[in-house]
């Protein structure tokens, strides 16, 4: 989930949550407050309003309506009055007016009622009306009137005083914003450490992952489950730290190499060289005293000069080839017939040392490929070379083979030499390797064959590698792209 829907949600959540909260905790402490305040008037409320309090005191109304049309003249007697206020509740008053005077004010009510705030006379809504008014304390009237036969006006108000469940109200009122705030701070604290949990901790473990780097420190994995941005954020951040272990290490081992490239070519370099400054002072103390020693002297430093001639210009090529600085000629290339022609230049040689080749087609068609003929010549020499040097067996043997899966043609050449130990196996491509931890300049070569002829098979695209057993041959196979007729330039390029 996202960042932003993660956020959404969580307002949405902060919203409707304590809204939720609020109205169920609001109806569970309504129904206590309103058990006190039925408690306070001696009356249940199973569902009645307040205002049913005054409801059923039509018997005081009825009572006084009766008695002030008998007593037209003399309507003064408070002592009337006040006996009818045992059929209300204790917290209800009567007030009676005579057009605009009153004629009895319940004795609780003269000094916190103010009567001018009493309704006007209303003889066609007379029956049911109730009027609540509002001044420094709440009160809740009933209002009955109808006219005497002197058409006066005749008023007669019951006044339930809520002046004891004011207290009730505003104290209900302070725990409901009590209780609004402590679910909004809850609510909002709760909701805000989930959320802020889910992104601080990520980035916590990411600034943590960053100051170990900043400290040289790689060897540690950033996991990430979460499928926001901060955990896409922890997997591309763990993917630079894995890339730049593989950067350094990489950057250690060609530090490794060249301080190994050094120490090979300073090795290759000076048994020729020792060898030939050897016969140049020969020449010169006249050792050489006769034409078939100077012809010997003269052969064997020529011959040096070449290896040390072909050393360089192979360490050149493969400089080249690791630089990517050697342009390559890519064209439709009938491999078949390519390899026939390599193997008849090949067969002389290598008849002279007792060593047959021949080729095996799995084919049942023309294997097209992609491919500079000349870098394959040289990767196809270098292969036969490594095999010969290798080969100790009386009767040599170096069989190639072709066959295709849907996109790539194999390419195998197996031999029956010595065959290469499993240690030894994973670095037959790495350059100045061999074999021969002594670095015996009797096989000859430089070590940089098989380490070139992977650096060509790489830039055609394809792969090679080997398989070996100690004293039953080496295989070295190498795969090279199909060619398809449509083709263009860059496909064939790229």
């Amino acid at each position: 989930m996202s960042i932003r829907r993660k956020l959404t949600i969580s307002y949405i959540a902060m919203l409707l949550i304590p809204i939720i909260l609020f109205v169920v905790v609001t109806a569970f402490i309504g129904i206590i407050f309103r058990n006190r305040l039925g408690n306070v008037y001696n009356v249940g409320f199973e569902g009645a309003p307040i205002e049913n309090i005054i409801q059923k005191d039509s018997k005081a109304i009825d009572n006084i309506k009766e008695y002030i049309l008998k007593n037209k003249k003399n309507l003064s007697k408070d002592e009337f009055f006040s006996e009818q206020e045992k059929y209300l509740n204790k917290h209800t008053g009567i007030i009676v007016r005579k057009d605009e005077d009153l004629l009895y004010i319940s004795p609780f009510l003269k000094n916190s009622f103010t009567y001018s705030l009493l309704p006007q006379f209303d003889r066609y809504d007379n029956s049911n009306r109730l009027d609540f008014l509002k001044q420094n304390k709440f009160v809740i009237l009933k209002q009955y009137d109808f006219y005497m036969e002197d058409e006066s006006k005749i008023s007669i108000f019951l006044v339930l005083n809520t002046t004891s469940s004011e207290r009730i109200f505003y104290e209900f009122i302070a725990l409901e914003i009590g209780i609004l705030i402590a679910i909004l701070i809850i609510t909002n604290g709760i909701l805000t450490f989930l959320v802020s949990k889910s992104i601080v901790t990520p980035l916590e473990k990411l600034k943590d992952s960053a100051v170990l780097i900043k400290n040289g420190n790689l060897n540690f994995k950033l996991d990430s489950d979460e499928s926001d941005e901060i955990g896409e954020l922890s997997r591309v951040f763990e993917e630079m730290r894995f890339r730049l272990k593989e950067s350094i290490d990489m950057q250690l081992q060609y530090e490794n190499n060249r301080k190994e490239l050094i120490s090979n070519i300073s090795h290759d370099l000076k048994t020729p060289v020792t060898a030939i400054k050897a016969y140049v002072e020969g020449i010169k103390d006249g050792i050489a005293d006769t034409p078939e020693k100077m012809d010997r002297y003269i052969n064997t430093i020529y011959v040096k000069t070449i290896d040390m001639d072909r050393l360089i210009e192979e360490l050149f090529l493969f400089s080249k080839l690791d630089l990517k600085k050697i342009p390559f000629n890519f064209e439709k290339v009938e491999l078949l017939d390519y390899l026939n022609d390599c193997i008849d230049e090949l067969r002389f040689d290598l008849e002279k040392k007792n060593i047959s080749i021949t080729l095996t087609n799995e084919l049942r068609d023309d294997a097209y490929v992609v491919g500079d003929r000349e870098k394959l010549k040289r990767v196809i020499m270098n292969i036969v070379e490594n095999s010969v040097k290798y080969m100790n067996k009386e009767r040599g043997e170096i069989h190639i083979k072709v066959n295709r899966d849907k996109e790539w043609i194999f390419v195998s050449f197996k031999d029956n030499g010595m065959g290469i130990s499993k240690r030894s196996l994973k670095y037959v491509f790495d350059r100045f390797y061999r074999a021969d931890s002594s670095r015996n300049s009797n096989t000859g070569g430089s070590g940089l064959g098989l380490a070139i002829s992977k650096k060509i098979i790489e830039e055609h695209g394809g792969e090679i590698w080997a398989e070996s057993y100690e004293n039953h041959g080496t295989n070295i196979i190498f795969t090279l792209k199909k060619w398809r007729d449509d083709y263009i330039e860059k496909d064939i390029n790229s």
